[in-house]
Order: C-alpha cells, then structure tokens, then sequence
C-alpha cells in the first residue's frame, strides 16, 4: 500500500483525485496549505507526494525546498501547477519537485507518474522464498514451477506475512493486529474474505490455492508437496 499526501487547495480537483485513487492500493492524506502539508511530512511517513504550485500563504517552490533543505526528506515529489513554461518546470525541479504535471491532466496519468516514481525510490525488497513458491515483494509476483500470479492490496500484505512466517502458522489475532493495528472494526474488511480473495487468485494463476486453513488456530502456507 502506497500512503499519499495531496496537497491541493481547489476542493473539486482534491475530491478527484481522492475519488480516483481510493482502494486498497493507496492510503491517503490531505493538505490545503503549506504550512499543513510542511506539518505533515515533518510528523509523517509518505511514499509519494502531488505538490499543487499555487498554494495560499506559502507556494509549492518554497514547501518543496523547505521539505529537501529544511527536513532532510527524500520522498518523491509530483509538483502540479497551470505553469507550464520551461522556466517554471527549472523552477520546480531546482526546487527539489522530482516530476512536474502541467494542469489540465488526465488522473490516470497522474496514477502512473506515482507508481514510475514509486518503483524509482522505494527501496529494493528481498526475493522471499516458501518451498517451491517465490515471492517478489517489490513487484508483489508469486511465481511456483514456471507459472505466476500477481497480488495486490490486502492479499498482498497477507502473502508475504504467510510467506515470512512459512513454516509456521500466523494466528487470526497476529494476522489482523499486522495488517489493521488495534482497529477492531473488521466490518468490510474481514480477514476470512481476504483470505478468500488470496486463494481464488493463486489457483487462477497457479492452480493451487497454497493457504491452509490451521482450524481454531489460524492460517500457514502449504506449497504441494511441502512435507
């Protein structure tokens, strides 16, 4: 899951982009201001933010270089303005923006210029291995006897959780508290359906559905013919 801020004071184009980008894939904070936004990176752990330029009391060039200079943060910056002259992409870009969307802009190419810059800074993840099944966190790809799958979203999060803990089993309780924390509303958000959604995925692709259920206990990985 990728955790967003967008920094945005024209309403419309917030609810957009929140509406656009809302699923399991993204978790999403919101700014209206600088000084909000400077709050936010200064107090929180982002992996991508959309910087608008025209911004009440400080601009996006100023929040840019106070978020590289002043707080020493390295995370992916899309700057997004109406400016589209070359000298005001320098501007942004010298300013510390790492990619510059000129407005109007379709959201589907603002979706790919978050996942591009994404794939470009995240940190590279260990190849995982269960048995005969390998898993790649970082392009979230299972792969077993030459055929593959890609997961995403909570039956990601819930793959490689069973796939560090192979052979061992993980318990309702340690499953739920890794993927929600203390929130005990599970309403929407089962753990029994994802589980579901994760099986139904890997015998499409792979023929197997790989997770057990350990009942009254919880659920492990079981590659075929694992001993």
């Amino acid at each position: 899951m990728l955790k967003l801020l967008i920094v945005e004071d024209q309403v419309n184009l917030a609810e957009n982009i929140f509406e656009y980008l809302s699923g399991d894939h993204y978790a999403l904070d919101y700014a209206a201001d600088g000084l909000t936004a400077l709050h936010l990176v200064a107090t929180q752990a982002y992996d991508v933010v959309i910087l608008d330029l025209m911004l009440p009391g400080v601009n996006g060039f100023e929040i840019a270089r106070r978020i590289r200079e002043d707080l020493q943060c390295p995370t992916p910056v899309i700057m997004m303005t109406a400016l589209g002259d070359i000298n005001d992409k320098e501007k942004g870009f010298d300013s510390g923006a790492d990619d510059y969307l000129v407005k109007p802009f379709e959201l589907k190419e603002l979706k790919l210029r978050i996942e591009a810059l994404h794939r470009r800074h995240a940190p590279q993840k260990p190849i995982l291995k269960a048995g005969d099944i390998v898993f790649n966190p970082g392009t979230l790809e299972v792969e077993f006897h030459g055929l593959k799958a890609e997961v995403s979203g909570t039956p990601a999060r819930l793959f490689e959780l069973l796939v560090r803990a192979y052979p061992s089993f993980l318990s309702h309780q340690a499953l739920c508290d890794a993927l929600w924390g203390a929130d005990d509303d599970f309403e929407g958000k089962s753990l029994r359906t994802h589980i579901y959604i994760l099986r139904k995925s890997l015998k499409e692709k792979l023929g197997q559905g790989m997770v057990k259920t350990v009942h009254g206990r919880g659920y492990r990985l079981e590659p075929p013919n694992a001993e």
